[in-house]
């Protein structure tokens, strides 16, 4: 059987460590918490669990805290949890299945992050698979009877385990502030990231955030270094901010940049609420129809979905 080490990075988490921590403490072999700054009874919580707490200075980088906190295991696996996360009994038997028939050979596992669609922030289904069990040493293995290589993809191994996830608030402004801080540092967002604060703006933002995010987005529909997928992502937010300044000019001239390729739901939507606003109905019905039927959503599966045959609903009363 695998022994694993619960890695957690925490910060006034007082009012749900205890929930989280009952529901995991006896499914892992050691428990290392990282504090990045408490000012409540996290810690002391904590204490009643592990005597592994290890204090962390906050650097606007949650990659920098996790990977403080997996440098402080010592057991086979890694398993990291938010202290918002809960395993109910169902999956604690899961867990314990898969902890004593897991192959060696297997590296990540992952589970599925459940209750996402009512308290998440950047998520389009309420179901999605996450890595959550992580080998701490990774084994190099050639592989190829000729040509031999080393292997570069890990093994990963895609569990029935369910995570629910019961956040106390929503993270979204956190977010938005994490990411402006890191543009104004003058760093370059990754695709991922930008693809993420795309995602999570039109998932859980509202007006401010997408006025706050226009400057961005603009530089990056104009950067060539951008790639065409990342450019429809910034065109379908400058052109929410567009709408909300109610600068029709903008919004068209990014309604063609999202439609030099296949348009966007979330484009079509946007023109949708446009003459919906302006009161042409007519037109708004076409951008509403197209959106649910002619383009794909790549930020938020709403503005193919409910969203707009809402609005259908509505005009057609």
């Amino acid at each position: 059987m695998i022994e694993i080490s619960l890695c957690m990075i925490v910060k006034n988490e007082e009012k749900i460590l205890t929930r989280c921590l009952d529901s995991v403490a006896d499914l892992v072999d050691e428990i290392v918490i990282v504090d990045t700054g408490s000012t409540d009874a996290t810690k002391k919580i904590a204490a009643n669990y592990t005597d592994k707490i290890y204090d962390f200075t906050w650097v606007d980088d949650f990659s920098a805290a996790r990977n403080f906190a997996f440098s402080k295991a010592e057991k086979d696996y890694i398993y990291t949890a938010d202290a918002d996360e809960v395993i109910d009994e169902e999956n604690r038997k899961r867990f314990r299945e898969l902890k004593e028939v897991l192959l060696p050979e297997i590296e990540i596992v992952q589970m599925k992050y459940g209750n996402q669609l009512s308290h998440g922030t950047a998520y389009n289904f309420d179901e999605e698979y996450r890595p959550k069990l992580f080998k701490r040493l990774r084994e190099f293995t050639w592989i190829e009877p000729i040509h031999e290589m080393v292997r570069l993809d890990p093994v990963v191994f895609d569990s029935d385990i369910v995570i629910g996830h019961y956040p106390e608030s929503n993270h979204c402004k956190r977010d938005f502030a994490t990411f402006r801080k890191h543009i104004h540092k003058g760093l370059r967002l990754s695709k991922r990231l930008h693809h993420m604060y795309a995602m999570e703006l039109y998932i859980s933002g509202d007006d401010e955030d997408f006025l706050e995010a226009e400057e961005f987005f603009v530089a990056s529909v104009m950067d060539p270094e951008r790639s065409a997928d990342e450019m429809k992502e910034a065109a379908c937010v400058v052109c929410r901010a567009a709408r909300i300044r109610k600068d029709a000019g903008i919004m068209m001239k990014m309604a063609l940049k999202d439609m030099l390729t296949e348009g966007s739901a979330e484009m079509c939507f946007e023109l949708g609420e446009y003459f919906h606003e302006r009161g042409d109905d007519s037109e708004a019905s076409l951008w509403y129809y197209n959106a649910m039927h002619e383009a794909p959503s790549i930020l938020n599966i709403h503005t193919s979905t409910d969203w707009p045959e809402k609005r259908l609903a509505e005009i057609e009363k």
